[in-house]
């Protein structure tokens, strides 16, 4: 009994992982393509793009610069938070070359069906709130962009308390890291508001 026991497990684990070797590259494929097409539907139409790698709050974020025939159009955020209902929430956050959202599209998130879902919504609140307006505008506690409920001027999503503040602190480190791109300077921690480590650039990117 304990030979045949060992053999189901034994074969079921090399089920797992032959099953895991076939499916984790069209993955990283499938969520490659979610990337791309995000900063395509935050930004206005571009040629090249170069990429900034920083680190705020200890979480990794990336600005893409989207340039057309040399001249910067807009940048893109991919930008994230761990504080959602559900976890992880990631953005991307797409700026004007003078400041303003253009766009935001949630990458990924895991909030509550017909509650914090609706983030991904066509013009909610979260996104009427801040599109096409300079954030530095915006009524600002101790900083940074919140909640109404939390002495900001955004508004929040219904019975989706959570998931909104996920949703601007999101916002918030986007803004720090354009903010940082754009005057050289080093990111600032959404919590603290502590400089960070340096950041790197990659080269740029035909589309």
């Amino acid at each position: 009994m304990v030979a045949v026991l060992f053999c189901i497990t034994l074969i079921s684990s090399a089920g797992v992982g032959l099953v895991n070797m076939i499916t984790v590259e069209p993955i990283a494929e499938a969520k490659q393509k979610a990337v791309n097409d995000a900063v395509l539907a935050v930004l206005p139409a571009f040629d090249n793009k170069e990429i900034t790698d920083l680190e705020i709050d200890a979480m990794p974020i990336k600005v893409y610069t989207a340039t057309a025939e040399g001249k910067t159009v807009g940048y893109a955020v991919e930008s994230m938070t761990k504080s959602g209902f559900n976890g992880v929430v990631k953005l991307m956050v797409g700026f004007a070359p003078s400041g303003e959202v253009l766009n935001v599209n949630v990458i990924q998130q895991a909030e509550t069906p017909g509650l914090g879902t609706k983030m991904c919504d066509e013009g909610n609140p979260l996104i009427s709130s801040i599109k096409g307006q300079n954030l530095e505008q915006k009524k600002l506690v101790n900083g940074v962009l919140a909640v109404t409920k939390d002495g900001g001027d955004i508004d929040a999503l219904t019975a989706a308390t959570i998931s909104s503040r996920a949703y601007v602190d999101a916002v918030n480190r986007a803004y720090m890291a354009y903010k940082s791109v754009t005057t050289g300077t080093e990111p600032t921690d959404v919590a603290t508001g502590a400089s960070t480590v340096e950041h790197t650039q990659k080269g740029g990117n035909n589309e």
